[in-house]
């Protein structure tokens, strides 16, 4: 072959040996790209997904709902599930203890990403939790039968008020009801039922979850409110969630700016 041609023709064969390898290291790059999932920097426990831990039921935060996508529903989930939106997240929610949630035992466990459940933020809870940013402030208030001779907490001496185990309705009662035999109970699903059944004379506890049982029963009604500074916040195991923590504080704030925060809050918590 002359020499003119031979290097003609190894050009050639060098081109197309180049273009092939493009094409084959650029199949390889596009197969091995795979896009990382949502809310991977959050190191949740599922990827792509807000694992929530709460104490269902404590109505208007968290009930059950079989006509939900996630089968909870709630001040508390509704807000969450706002916030996961934001976040590229979906939510699933499992239902625990208050006792071991306040106290951040599942949080450390690992058994959730972040907890949700009327929680007030108290410098004893900050010991071993770290609290996202308040997201509602609350009262506590005394639920007696509407033909109850208890106007105040002054008339509990004597009496059996009933109390969740580990909140500061408990230690709001322990403080102040004086004389009143304090009967706990481990959730409202229990405290209300309780109520219900004639085996506790009131129930000390936040109002807007006594303003429900307000609202659905007649036969009962609030006869005193207390102020006590009370907020509540998310919860995520203590010195872990730092990225996390940091993420539903930036959604949060965006909902309360863009008003979707007050149409939940509308939803659940305003006075209808």
């Amino acid at each position: 072959m002359p020499r003119r041609n031979l290097i003609a023709g190894l050009a050639l064969v060098a081109t197309a040996t180049l273009a092939l390898a493009g094409c084959a290291t650029g199949s390889s790059d596009a197969g091995s790209s795979d896009a990382p999932a949502a809310g991977d920097e959050y190191g949740l426990i599922e990827a792509g997904t807000l694992t929530v831990c709460s104490d269902v039921p404590y109505p208007p935060f968290e009930v059950e709902d079989p006509s939900s996508d996630i089968e909870y529903s709630g001040f508390d989930i509704d807000l969450l599930a706002a916030i996961a939106e934001k976040l590229d997240l979906k939510v699933s929610v499992q239902d625990v203890g208050f006792d071991p949630l306040q106290s951040g035992a599942i949080l450390v466990s690992g058994q959730c990403d972040i907890g949700a459940s009327a929680m007030t933020i108290t410098e004893e809870r900050k010991a071993n939790i770290d609290f996202s940013d308040p997201y509602v402030d609350s009262l506590q208030s005394l639920l007696v039968r509407a033909d109850s001779d208890i106007k105040s907490i002054d008339d509990l001496d004597g009496k059996n008020v009933g109390v969740q185990q580990g909140t500061t309705g408990e230690s709001y009662a322990t403080e102040n009801a004086k004389g009143a035999q304090l009967v706990q109970y481990p959730s409202d699903g229990e405290l209300w039922p309780a109520m219900q059944a004639g085996q506790i004379d009131a129930i000390l506890q936040d109002q807007p979850v006594n303003y429900v049982h307000e609202q659905d029963d007649p036969a009962y009604k609030i006869v005193e409110t207390y102020p006590t500074d009370e907020s509540y916040g998310f919860a995520f195991a203590k010195g872990e969630k730092d990225e996390l923590r940091e993420a539903i504080n930036k959604a949060l704030k965006e909902l309360q700016d863009d008003g979707g925060y007050q149409e939940i809050y509308d939803e659940y918590l305003a006075a209808k």
